[in-house]
């Protein structure tokens, strides 16, 4: 058993939240996974740099976890400590054009300041339920646009500890992938650039853009979004309805009825449930199409 009294001790000092035990389940929008070991609020920059180094010199494991609505937990838990980039750790600001926020910020929070300032360029993720780290992390888009459209650059720490700042050129931001995709770093502030526009124009396409996603999308059950990448030259939707998927289902999960693209926890499903569906879905459209689908979804186990 790991100690993480060290990591509680420089938690303590910055004044920032540490749960013990703590169900993941009450931080992913799947609403699944067993209990962490500790959790920790991530308040500052500074805190998270020494949070990093000393579960490095000390060998304890650590995730880096924000809103949770990219990820499926496994329902035995997450051994190790969880560091919760979330609303503790999500000022946003404003300087002219330019919109910063730290990673823990909502995109939805960052959409609001937006059209508080009359800025236009952000209203594709009005509706992702996503951080704005996140976002950066796997280049999140919707409806046309893309987090590469708007980002300038951001903040980053090394496995090391070390913070670093890397500009848009250097993100390698393509469709759900990043600079950051398959590296052990850690994003803690963006900054985006956004152009003036008029409040009406912004609010009418956000708003057209919500009704757009609750029409379409099951927002009523706990999900993870998309759960399969988009394969070259088709949609993983189409595949999965072509093949007489939708309603597919596996204990309390099932393939969505409203938009086949989506996995959603209907009822009290467990992580085997999700991973049951995923996997006959895989499976049917292979044999039916001979196209491979590609998990979206980050499974945390």
């Amino acid at each position: 058993m790991n100690d993480y009294s060290i990591l509680e001790q420089t938690a303590g000092k910055y004044g920032a939240v540490v749960l013990k035990n703590e169900p993941m389940k009450n931080h992913t929008s799947f609403r699944i996974g067993g209990p962490c070991d500790v959790m920790i609020k991530i308040n500052c920059e500074a805190l998270l740099c020494e949070l990093i180094k000393q579960c490095r010199e000390n060998d304890i494991k650590y995730y880096v976890v924000g809103r949770g609505s990219n990820i499926l937990v496994c329902d035995e838990g997450l051994q190790g400590v969880v560091l919760l980039i979330g609303s503790d750790f999500g000022s946003v600001r404003v300087d002219g054009e330019y919109i910063e926020c730290n990673a823990g910020a909502s995109l939805a929070a960052v959409c609001a300041v937006a059209l508080e300032n009359e800025l236009t360029g952000l209203e594709f993720a009005y509706g992702i339920p996503g951080s704005v780290g996140g976002a950066i992390f796997m280049n999140a888009g919707a409806y046309g646009g893309e987090m590469k459209d708007v980002v300038v650059s951001c903040r980053y720490i090394t496995e090391k500890g070390d913070i670093k700042e890397i500009p848009l050129e250097k993100m390698e931001l393509s469709y759900r992938h990043s600079f950051f995709s398959e590296r052990n770093l850690c994003i803690t502030s963006v900054k985006m650039k956004l152009t003036k526009g008029e409040r009406e124009k912004i609010k009418d396409r956000m708003d057209t853009l919500m009704e757009r996603r609750k029409d379409k999308q099951p927002l009523e059950y706990p999900s993870a979004g998309s759960t399969f990448k988009r394969p070259e030259g088709d949609f993983a939707a189409r595949l999965i309805e072509v093949c007489g998927l939708k309603g597919t289902a596996c204990g309390g999960a099932e393939v969505s009825t409203k938009h086949s693209g989506f996995i959603i926890n209907k009822d009290n499903a467990t992580f085997d449930d999700v991973m049951g569906v995923v996997d006959i879905v895989k499976q049917k459209v292979k044999e039916q199409t001979g196209v491979t689908l590609e998990c979206e979804v980050l499974i945390m186990k």
